[in-house]
């Protein structure tokens, strides 16, 4: 049965009246009112479905499907596509099916979905695999965390997500039960032209596991695909070149027969690429089998384009990055540009589109002029494009704020704030009461403080002898005592908490700009995709017009120095946003 749009099918019934209806009824909906979108069972089993329509035709459907209402009001089945297919075949279009209405949004709907699958019985392993994947990629790589989810083991987890590297023919194999699971895990280490060639004679000849094992480990160590240098394999006696052995069909000479060896150095080459990557990206991945939903390439336009501003952000996103292949097909391949939190990359493209649908609706005034009727005046919704319209999904920050850029920025605020109040005798007085004030006494550190006085008076106090410390005040002159207060409210900033830092920043007004500018010391904190975007924000890409890419084409060194020696441009006073309280 041909599954149904929310384009072709609308509700007959509104979220309000099934919400509204009585307890003590089981809520329906007309089938036709339900759309089908999402299911990870794709195979359903022929004799069980003619088992189920005749029961349905009999007595009809006795447990609800799930539904969920999407942002359009459209009904969208989560779970029970069996019930509905047979209720449709039974029945029709306008039968009342009894519904739970749950109140999830899309990604619960696929976790929900998946969840139902896997605790019913024969759901296909190649099924499994791709729903898996799903829900890994929901959870952001986290395998164990998808584990949990699903309600199975990370070993589990790990051999249906080893399924995702087999070709279509193989999985389309798996799930029609024309071949073994054992088939499918074994022929999932090769390259998948390799797997179509030998699928037709395992099935043919009805080869068992057994048989092929051997075969299968052999030309999965191909050296001619190998990533490393191969120049210590010329003379080593596992190279099967050099025993002068063939390995049946479809398997040519210059295999390693050590495998352990072979999937040692690719691994090693895997991390020497993912370290090259490093200065670039905010995060790089090795991706394997099953890692298919864990990341998504980021797009500024079309379909799938999370729009200008906002793909700017995400250049700077801890999630955005690089990825290497793991994958026997592509080996140590580099996809530059992915973003690994797909959710979230969801969520920005649903918005960008949402606000492009709202932008282009007529306004009253064109409205009236055109159709001569009232409209609602359409609603302008955050990330929405164009002229008048506010920018697609402004981002929160722009660089990551990793451990080493928030020990930065404090370090800044604290030197900043504390070159202020050291201008000011008054000033230093009026904070270091309020700190003492606000229960912060102990943040004024006697290591430091000391150190400050004995710079002052060349005299040193010992700890604890307050005999001498009385003395040694008493003796001083206001000058000297105008700059011990300076000095004690430099020491309380020093061990301030970053809470109450924050607020004596905001009370003082400080201008940041006035005490930074844009240095090596910060560039080298960033990656190469983080500097791009700082330099965006700061008006260098601006500046630099044509040669912007041309200057990020060069080592992250070369990128430094090319950022801090822009000609003509005024680097006073821009901050960027991840620095400022």
């Amino acid at each position: 049965m041909q599954q149904q749009t929310a384009v072709e099918h609308q509700p007959l019934a509104s979220t309000a009246h099934v919400l509204a209806m009585p307890s003590l009824k089981q809520p329906t909906l007309p089938l036709k009112a339900i759309v089908v979108r999402h299911n990870p069972r794709k195979y359903f089993d022929p004799a069980e479905m003619a088992e189920m329509v005749a029961s349905v035709k009999e007595t009809g459907v006795i447990q609800p499907i799930i539904v969920r209402v999407d942002e359009e009001s459209v009904f969208i089945l989560v779970a029970g596509e069996r019930r509905y297919r047979a209720a449709m075949i039974a029945h029709g279009e306008d039968y009342e099916i009894p519904i739970t209405l749950a109140e999830i949004d899309e990604v619960e709907a696929k976790q929900r979905a998946l969840i139902e699958n896997v605790q019913r019985a024969d759901m296909a392993p190649s099924e499994e695999a791709i729903a898996a994947a799903e829900q890994v990629g929901i959870c952001k790589g986290d395998r164990e965390e998808a584990a949990r989810m699903i309600g199975w083991s990370l070993a589990t987890l790990e051999a249906r997500l080893a399924l995702m590297n087999c070709s279509n023919a193989v999985l389309e194999a798996l799930n029609t039960r024309t071949i073994k699971l054992g088939h499918a895990e074994l022929l999932a280490a090769l390259p998948k032209e390799t797997q179509d060639k030998l699928l037709p004679v395992i099935i043919k000849e009805g080869k068992s596991v057994g048989e092929i094992k051997k075969t299968i480990e052999q030309v999965a160590c191909s050296l001619s695909a190998a990533i490393f240098d191969k120049t210590d394999c010329a003379g080593c006696h596992h190279n099967s070149a050099n025993q002068g052995e063939m390995f049946g069909e479809a398997i040519t000479t210059g295999n390693c027969t050590n495998r352990a060896c072979y999937n040692q150095k690719s691994e090693q080459q895997l991390e020497t690429v993912v370290t090259g990557l490093r200065d670039e990206y905010p995060v790089v991945r090795i991706v394997r089998a099953g890692d298919n939903e864990t990341r998504v390439q980021l797009a500024v336009d079309g379909p799938k384009g999370v729009g200008a501003e906002q793909a700017i952000a995400c250049h700077a996103c801890q999630n955005y990055g690089a990825a290497v292949s793991g994958l026997p097909d592509s080996m140590g391949k580099v996809y530059k540009g992915q973003c690994f939190d797909t959710v979230c990359n969801m969520k920005k493209v649903a918005a960008r589109l949402q606000a492009e649908k709202a932008a282009s609706q007529p306004q009253d005034g064109q409205a009236k002029a055109s159709t001569g009727a009232r409209t609602a005046p359409a609603k302008k919704t955050a990330g929405s494009t164009g002229a008048s319209t506010p920018s697609t999904n402004p981002s929160v920050t722009t660089v990551s704020e990793s451990d080493k850029i928030k020990a930065y920025r404090m370090a800044l605020w604290r030197k900043a704030l504390r070159r202020e109040v050291g201008r000011d005798p008054a000033t230093a007085r009026k904070y270091l009461i309020a700190i003492v004030l606000s229960g912060n006494a102990r943040c004024i550190e006697e290591k430091t403080f000391s150190g400050i006085w004995e710079k002052m008076t060349d005299e040193r106090i010992a700890s604890k002898d307050v005999t001498k410390s009385a003395t040694a005040v008493q003796a001083a002159s206001d000058d000297t005592l105008d700059k011990a207060m300076i000095g004690m409210a430099v020491a309380a900033i020093e061990g301030l908490e970053v809470n109450y830092l924050t607020q004596l920043c905001k009370h003082h007004k400080l201008d940041l700009g006035l005490h930074w500018k844009l240095c090596q010391e910060f560039l080298e904190l960033l990656t190469k995709s983080e500097m791009m975007v700082v330099a965006n924000e700061l008006g260098i890409q601006a500046a630099l017009g044509d040669n912007f890419k041309k200057v990020f084409g060069k080592s992250k060194t070369e990128v430094i120095d090319a950022l801090l020696a822009v000609e003509g441009f005024d680097y006073t006073g821009k901050l960027p946003k991840v620095l400022k309280y």
